[in-house]
């Protein structure tokens, strides 16, 4: 009977070993988890803090493009209004001076 005993304990506590040793491993791997995740947190952390002074360099950046393209537009404009003019006086020359001139 004592040897049955002991051979149950004996049992009992392999199994209790061999969980232990399972939840040990489990613990060194929920560990090498929880690095990997601190270090993927570090990393976001240090690309994210810088996108909100991103966005505000960016939206600096189109608003002064948005002004260059103004000005240029203007500019554009101007010189579409002069050739205009040119090609207007262009064909007004022609209709009163043009004829003029094959007279001998």
């Amino acid at each position: 009977m004592v040897t049955v005993v002991v051979v149950i304990n004996t049992l009992i506590s392999l199994a209790l070993l061999y969980i232990a040793w399972r939840v040990w491993k489990l613990k060194q791997r929920l560990g090498r988890i929880a690095d990997r995740l601190t270090a993927y947190e570090r990393r976001s952390h240090a690309v994210l803090s810088k996108v909100p002074e991103n966005i505000y360099t960016s939206e600096q950046n189109i608003y002064t493009l948005q002004q260059k393209n103004q000005a240029f537009q203007m500019q554009i404009q101007q010189v579409r209004q002069i050739l205009s003019l040119l090609l207007l006086g262009r064909q007004i020359w022609q209709r009163y001076f043009g004829k003029k001139t094959a007279i001998k």
